[in-house]
């Protein structure tokens, strides 16, 4: 009898994350509300990790945080990827917020997921592996069953599916 698996991810997609930071930056480039103030978005660190709003005061913020978030959607890309529990920092008549991207699943999330499928699919088993959770089952329609209930439940984080087999 075969074994069919596939691993539950925490990802974005870095090429996804570049169109959605092209669009919005033409969006605030073009927003009249936005001329002649410091309202901009610049990529947190070399290796595009998050981003850092720049604008006028908290209000600006919110507001480019909104448009990215537009564009997230318009992407069918997951809106949970944006961490923005850090606070804005207002100096020099501008106020700054990095937003860095999640990624990544730590042992309570996995284990979230874990404790999910077992509970609703005895038949399916889980495996937690460093940062990701392999799904495994000797039928498919018990590995899709697995990933409507994980698409279905509401995480705090962004959830992908990888390697199937």
């Amino acid at each position: 009898m075969a074994n069919f698996s596939f691993d539950i991810v925490s990802e974005y997609d870095k090429a996804e994350m570049n169109n959605v930071f092209d669009q919005a930056q033409r969006e605030i480039q073009s927003r009249y509300d936005f001329k002649g103030t410091p309202a901009a978005l610049e990529w947190l660190n070399s290796d595009k990790s998050g981003i850092k709003v720049i604008g006028n005061g908290e209000w600006q913020i919110d507001a480019i945080l909104d448009i990215f978030r537009k564009k997230l959607a318009s992407r069918e890309q997951s809106q949970k990827v944006l961490d923005i529990t850090k606070e804005a920092v207002a100096a020099n008549l501008k106020t700054t917020k990095e937003v860095p991207f999640i990624q990544g699943l730590n042992q309570d999330k996995a284990k979230k997921i874990t404790k999910l499928i077992r509970d609703e699919l005895p038949k399916v088993k889980t495996q937690i592996q460093g940062d990701a959770v392999r799904v495994t089952s000797s039928s498919k329609d018990e590995l899709q069953s697995a990933m409507q209930l994980v698409r279905s439940t509401d995480f705090e984080f962004p959830v992908n599916f990888t390697n199937f087999r």
